[in-house]
């Protein structure tokens, strides 16, 4: 899940030599959740191709990969859906055609044009979705409690809670707390959400990135993660049932990642064709699935593929409640988003 959410320019230091390119290969640039094989086997034997996927986090470790590949090197993205615009804009993600794509099938909100589309131009599609929110162990705490973000600054669960480290949704959770839209959340902004992010800070136990949150909800190092989601907690489930989410009155917010065509890809045909199938009823079944992290499938089709207990477990019936209360990601402008590091920084430190 650090996949989408990271911009740690670290992650710059991992980036390894392009793969060797073959008429029956194709080469990916992907999060975690696409390097499952139960995802990738049936498109490569459907196909008789081998799929190679290079997993990265955050949109400025895949640009720098990209940056230091040769023409034709990648063929698919897995990209942040709020990070599609400006990925199209440097020239890194080919049109696609529309028509080619099942959308008509997504939840409506899922189609996201505003993000995807470009001067009447699609460049990529919405794979999987789910929600920033509050995880915790339901045998802990009192699950009514979560659904007041106030109850985390009550005093109740100082020392019990752990902070997803990614800025953007959090703040975002902050922001809500204390009435302000993601969409309102400019550099003014800020100065108002300081002193319940400190607030929040002093009453956790740590601030981590995604497997240490997980280990540390499952182990009861921390018995609640704000930020996190099911994303977190489905892939627990199976050994700790008591771990669960919830979306508190105050709202969530709601993640997205899109998959395009790289601009000068070796083999764009069959990158499309990988795309089709990533968005088809049996490709979003394996990816809301994938054993590094679950989410929703934008597909509305998926779920006749779906068990009842994986549905139980996305929050398949409640999705129509759930996206009408959860706001997408903040866009901050690069003054706003320097701020919001900073501020972030500066929690860090305390």
């Amino acid at each position: 899940m650090t996949r989408r959410f990271s911009t740690n320019l670290t992650a710059l230091a991992l980036v390894l030599a392009s793969p060797a390119l073959a008429e029956d290969q194709l080469n990916a640039l992907v999060w975690c959740d696409h390097t499952d094989p139960a995802l990738l086997e049936p498109f490569e034997k459907a196909n008789n191709v081998k799929v190679n996927v290079k997993e990265y986090e955050g949109t400025a470790a895949g640009m720098a990969i990209l940056d230091q590949s040769a023409p034709g090197d990648w063929d698919v993205m897995v990209v942040d859906s709020v990070d599609v615009a400006r990925v199209a804009a440097a020239g890194r993600l080919a049109p696609i055609p529309a028509e080619a794509l099942p959308t008509a099938d997504f939840f409506p909100e899922l189609v996201m044009a505003a993000q995807n589309v470009i001067d009447g131009k699609t460049y990529a599609v919405t794979e999987k979705y789910g929600y920033n929110t509050i995880s915790f162990d339901k045998t802990k705490v009192d699950p009514a409690d979560m659904e007041d973000m106030a109850a985390l600054t009550s005093g109740k669960y100082d020392g019990k809670i752990g902070i997803y480290d990614y800025y953007l949704p959090v703040l975002g959770l902050v922001g809500l707390g204390q009435g302000v839209a993601t969409a309102d959340l400019n550099a003014g902004a800020l100065a108002g959400l300081k002193e319940p992010l400190m607030a929040l800070r002093k009453a956790s136990r740590q601030v981590s990135d995604v497997v240490s949150s997980q280990t540390a909800l499952a182990t009861g190092e921390v018995d609640i993660v704000v930020g996190g989601g099911e994303w977190l907690t489905a892939v627990l489930a199976a050994d700790n049932p008591n771990l669960d989410w919830t979306i508190p009155k105050q709202g969530g917010l709601r993640w997205s990642q899109s998959i395009g065509v790289v601009e000068g890809a070796a083999n764009p045909d069959l990158a499309l064709k990988f795309v089709q199938y990533i968005v088809s009823p049996e490709g979003q079944a394996a990816l809301a699935q994938s054993s590094c992290y679950w989410g929703m499938p934008a597909n509305m089709k998926a779920g006749d593929l779906l068990s009842a207990e994986a549905k139980a477990t996305l929050r398949w019936d409640q999705q129509p409640d759930y996206l009408a209360r959860a706001q997408l990601y903040p866009i901050p402008d690069a003054a706003t988003d320097t701020a919001m590091q900073d501020l972030w920084t500066e929690m860090l430190n305390q």
